[in-house]
């Protein structure tokens, strides 16, 4: 009959119910997952509005805001952690007089046509917030030990302060997006978008694209400022950063179809809330000013941003040094928007674990008790770090993401997830040996410290630790790292 399972087929999925195993799989059902990518944060002490270039040579190239907002320096590294220690070269210095003299802000650097070119902000030395957008040019096969040119000021049609210019292609067309003040509007800067001749040069009206109005873009100066863009599944997703830039600062999003006209405002849908916000529970503190790119192996996409460690300034904020650069994955819900999470706390990024025989859903904890979801929103719940285990030897404990210092930890069979009390039975019931994939050797399984031949399982989607003899039992102890 349609729709029924062939014949052969039926046999293998009774005989595997009848032995406690799963149904036969497609030869693709599970393929080798990619080694995660392992990041510690934050990725760059004292270096603010960062961003990062993946290029086609393989490398890496890192710019960023330096606190004396003096000159523009680049990094390069193989890898994304490898930017952490590479050694840094000062490639343009402000001017002594003029045009390009003071408040050097928010470089990012792009390949386009076979040159390399920095934009970036720069205020006069006689009149340090009279700050306008800038490029340089580069045609040396390694930025960092070529010459520049100065190609000048970016040219808009209101002559009022404007920065954060950043450039991206959407169907074919080079667009130049960036913040600017309008005189006409009360708020200190807006984001716009238009067109490139060139890459110095706009062509066509612009267009503002968002202005800010939530109170969540509102607190201590009205600002909707650094745009950065990310393309995913047919959508374009635009960032951008808003309010002051102390703890309040914060990330909104824009979305848009790929295939739309990204100079249509009707194209464009904003979110009401903001994605990226300060967190107490992990320790971070005005998240903002971010930018994307992927990791080594170009499956994933990198949040890059930048934040403070700590919420109280003294004075102005801009002239407090300590903003930092960060990173860490940028996921996806189900329905193709990005999910930015939290701002993970510093050291070793978190992971989710993915289940091998239900690949849409991941270990996360709900009311304190683990279990196993499809598309949870609140990605923290599902994002957990892999620390040295709490029991010691070699093992690994599973730290909440969003609620450091509490651990998986099997209670009476189940596997809730509590604070660590310091006890010896806390220890050992929250420590767990990291093994081979029960049912797939490019995979993860967990066995119990405290029970050894008991491993971390779903069944009927919550958790426990119990043995896995059958085939079924070592799906369901068996989770991809992502």
């Amino acid at each position: 009959m349609p729709g029924t399972l062939p014949y052969a087929r039926v046999l293998a999925a009774v005989a595997a119910l009848l032995t406690g195993g799963v149904l036969p799989q497609p030869a693709h059902a599970r393929s080798a997952p990619p080694a995660p990518a392992a990041h510690t944060n934050p990725l760059a002490e004292r270096r603010a509005d960062a961003q990062i270039h993946r290029h086609t040579d393989g490398y890496y190239y890192f710019t960023a805001t330096v606190p004396e907002y003096d000159r523009i320096v680049l990094r390069r590294a193989a890898t994304l952690q490898g930017l952490s220690t590479a050694p840094e070269t000062v490639i343009w210095t402000k001017h002594a007089t003029g045009e390009m003299g003071a408040h050097i802000w928010a470089p990012e650097i792009h390949f386009i046509d076979g040159k390399w070119y920095v934009y970036f902000a720069a205020g006069r030395s006689d009149d340090i917030w009279k700050v306008r957008m800038y490029v340089l040019e580069s045609s040396a096969a390694n930025p960092l030990t070529g010459g520049w040119t100065e190609k000048g000021r970016i040219a808009t049609p209101m002559d009022s302060f404007a920065l954060d210019a950043t450039t991206f292609v959407v169907g074919g067309i080079r667009y130049l997006s960036w913040a600017q003040k309008d005189p006409a509007v009360a708020t200190n800067s807006n984001v716009y978008v238009a067109r490139l001749a060139n890459p110095w040069t706009i062509s066509g009206t612009p267009t503002r694209l968002t202005v800010p109005t939530h109170p969540w873009e509102t607190v201590g100066f009205k600002v909707n400022e650094a745009p950065a863009l990310v393309e995913h599944a047919g959508r374009v997703f635009l960032s951008y950063s808003a309010s002051a830039t102390d703890s309040n600062y914060c990330l909104g999003l824009l979305s848009a179809s790929a295939s739309s006209n990204l100079l249509d405002p009707a194209a464009w849908t904003k979110s009401p809330t903001p994605v990226l916000t300060s967190n107490t529970a992990t320790g971070q503190y005005g998240p903002g000013h971010n930018s994307f790119t992927k990791t080594e192996d170009g499956t994933s996409d990198v949040l890059v941003y930048h934040d403070r460690g700590y919420k109280d300034i003294s004075g102005d904020p801009l002239d407090d040094p300590n903003r930092r650069t960060r990173i860490q994955k940028l996921y996806w819900n189900a329905d193709g928007s990005p999910n930015f999470g939290i701002p993970v706390a510093d050291g070793a990024t978190p992971y989710r674990l993915a289940s091998v025989n239900h690949p849409d859903r991941y270990v996360r904890h709900q009311e304190f008790r683990g279990r196993l979801d499809a598309d949870v929103r609140n990605l923290a719940d599902s994002q957990f770090r892999t620390v040295p285990g709490l029991a010691g030897g070699g093992t690994v404990s599973l730290e909440s993401a969003n609620l450091p210092g509490s651990y998986l930890r099997e209670s009476n069979g189940e596997v809730r997830l509590e604070r660590d009390d310091g006890s010896a039975a806390f220890k050992s019931s929250a420590t767990f040996r990291q093994r081979t994939g029960l049912s797939d050797a490019a995979w993860v399984s967990y066995e119990s410290y405290s029970a050894p031949g008991r491993f971390l399982r779903h069944r009927d989607f919550l958790l426990y630790v119990e043995p896995a003899a059958t085939a079924l039992a070592k799906a369901d102890a068996t989770f991809r790292l992502e």
